[in-house]
């Protein structure tokens, strides 16, 4: 664990003190609100529609547009785009979006307020190799990059401009990679050491990004970095730019990008966001606000009794170690290592929802709340957490309605103050709505996710009840979605698909309805759905199957990281999909749907 803390107080909402970092007219860091940004899908040298798009996304309150530029072409085009935008009487900030081209990045930096670099591909290789590095060897590649680095670092220095470092999981070096392995340390690693000759050159107006389409490893790297700048020096207060990066679409990518995002906004991390949906961009604007204003309702959070170390490593995930506590009436186990994270409901909920019991299937709750013995507590009752304490026999336990505490810091004080041995039941809330209200359904399923979560990240909690949303039904599926989306319970296929732009060698949306419309049955795979090759191999190192934009018209196809198929016809593509999946034992037949009863 590092020995400095990754926020001011994990008990009690403070948001990081960073400096400012100016992106044309907006602020970033400092005393500034946290920035919304979203990105184009278009090609970059279609003007018209790039200028279109960027409208649309002022429109609905986008603050920062990122534009791809992954050749000179495209970012010399930028210089038309905002000409375009400038006479339309549009200033707001445009990033070019760098990845394998320094010059391309020479070129945008003359037209545009940001540049973001990846350092896993900028100036680094990335061929999946192994090899050992000496420290000589190490020091000579870091030379390499600062000499294809400074140039760029000289020239938004001299436009006054800014930059984001932006590391992706997907996407570390083969040097990063062999020595610090595909980890969070390593995302962090990667990208001060290109902050590092930044700052040799006394250049400063840069952001940092940790992304990842895992929740946990894109939390973990956030906090480390957080942690790492803290470490260095109190003038490494660079603002932080938060994503999920291959959220997805749907339920799914926006449960996905609230766990990530809201959990390091609940901590005060993040001065800028970005929520990656495989959707019109214009989509990813009102769930990016949601999040911003779910995230101000913790300035006001209350401290609990005590403030006692936290009961996790904040920088490694590891499952909180409770013992097993049989259900009644043979619903099963809450607890122990081996168990999978259960899905409680209230009696109403499941009476509701009983006669569907069949076609819902997998997607039931295991038990009634109000059938199981299960110890409600008030963090305030010194009494209550005395007993568990000293009780010899494991209980069940959860956060008594009412609680004035936030439910991530309630139940991060509960896990702190009682033995392990006691598994814990999560609420997403402590005043679940009343009969009648109509909560937002936007809100209620970005605070669920966030608030649930966060503490499944954090490794507590040994089942979840959600009660937030009103809807029976929407209630059980939104809490299996949130096991699904942070790896405690998969259900269903897993997808991991990129939020497209102008490196898109295909149309995304259209293309993922595909794959699901022939794979959604498939119950623990995971494909990745990929635009181009920019974080696709990388990203794809969790998945079982990878279809990834080879080139124009053409796919090639993975089996995790490693390409099987190649140049295969956009139209047969999805079809071949299917074969690879079959030839490798992971295809079964779709179910028959069940009629209703």
């Amino acid at each position: 664990m590092s020995p400095v803390p990754y926020c001011h107080n994990p008990y009690h909402y403070q948001r990081r003190i960073s400096r400012e970092v100016r992106v044309g007219k907006v602020g970033i860091g400092g005393a500034n609100p946290v920035r919304v940004q979203s990105m184009l899908t278009c090609d970059t040298m279609d003007t018209r529609e790039c200028v279109k798009q960027t409208l649309d996304l002022v429109a609905v309150g986008c603050e920062i547009v990122r534009i791809t530029a992954p050749t000179v072409k495209d970012a010399a085009n930028l210089k038309n785009i905002k000409a375009e935008l400038t006479a339309a009487g549009c200033d707001v900030p445009i990033v070019a979006d760098i990845h394998f081209k320094p010059d391309a990045a020479m070129e945008a930096a003359q037209w545009v307020e940001k540049v973001r670099v990846n350092p896993g591909n900028f100036a680094d290789k990335k061929k999946f190799a192994i090899r050992e590095y000496t420290d000589d060897q190490y020091d000579e590649e870091l030379a390499r990059i600062d000499e294809t680095f400074k140039p760029l670092v000289d020239l938004c220095k001299a436009r006054k401009i800014a930059m984001r470092i932006g590391t992706n999981h997907g996407s570390l070096s083969d040097r990063i990679m062999n020595r610090f392995g595909d980890t969070p340390a390593g995302m962090v690693e990667s990208a001060v050491e290109f902050a590092r000759i930044a700052r040799k050159y006394g250049y400063h107006d840069f952001i940092f990004s940790m992304k990842s389409s895992n929740p946990k490893v894109m939390i973990n790297a956030y906090r480390l970095l957080a942690a790492r700048l803290l470490e260095l020096g109190p003038d490494w207060n660079y603002p932080l730019h938060l994503g999920v990066t291959e959220a997805g679409d749907g339920e799914d990518g926006r449960i996905k990008s609230a766990i990530g995002i809201g959990a390091l906004l609940s901590d005060g991390l993040g001065d800028t966001i970005r929520v990656s949906l495989t959707e019109d961009s214009v989509h990813e604007i009102p769930v990016a606000r949601a999040l911003v204003a779910l995230a101000g309702k913790h300035v006001n959070d209350q401290k609990p009794p005590q403030e006692p170390p936290l009961s996790f490593d904040p920088y490694v995930f590891g499952r909180r170690a409770s013992e097993e506590v049989t259900l009644m009436k043979g619903d099963g186990i809450i607890g122990g290592a081996s168990q999978s994270t259960r899905v409680g409901a209230t009696l109403n909920i499941f009476q509701a929802i009983e006669h569907k019991r069949v076609q819902l299937g997998d997607l039931f709750p295991d038990f009634v709340i109000e059938k199981e013995s299960i110890i409600e507590v008030d963090p305030h009752d010194s009494k209550a957490l005395d007993f568990l304490a000293s009780a010899h026999a494991a209980h069940v336990v959860t956060i008594a309605d009412g609680c004035t505490l936030s439910p991530i810091v309630a139940f991060r004080y509960l896990a702190a103050q009682i033995p392990a041995k006691h598994p814990i039941l999560l609420k997403d809330t402590f005043n679940p709505p009343k009969a009648g209200d109509k909560p937002d359904v936007l809100d209620t399923m970005l605070s669920a996710s966030a608030n649930l979560g966060a503490l499944l990240c954090d490794g507590i909690g040994d089942a979840i009840l959600v009660r937030g949303e009103p809807g029976p039904g929407a209630s059980v599926r939104l809490a299996f979605n949130i096991l699904q989306s942070v790896g405690n319970r998969i259900f269903k296929t897993d997808y991991v698909a990129c939020p497209s732009c102008g490196r898109t060698l295909f149309n995304l949306q259209t293309t993922t309805a595909k794959i699901r419309e022939s794979t959604n049955h498939l119950k623990g795979v995971k494909i990745a759905i990929m635009g181009c090759i920019v974080n696709g191999p990388g990203e794809m190192a969790d998945a079982d199957f990878g279809y990834v934009g080879g080139a124009p018209g053409k796919v090639n196809l993975y089996i995790g990281k490693t390409p099987v198929k190649f140049n295969i016809p956009e139209g047969e593509a999805v079809e071949r999909l299917v074969d690879l999946i079959k030839e490798n034992g992971k295809w079964v037949d779709a179910p028959v749907p069940v009629a209703a009863s």
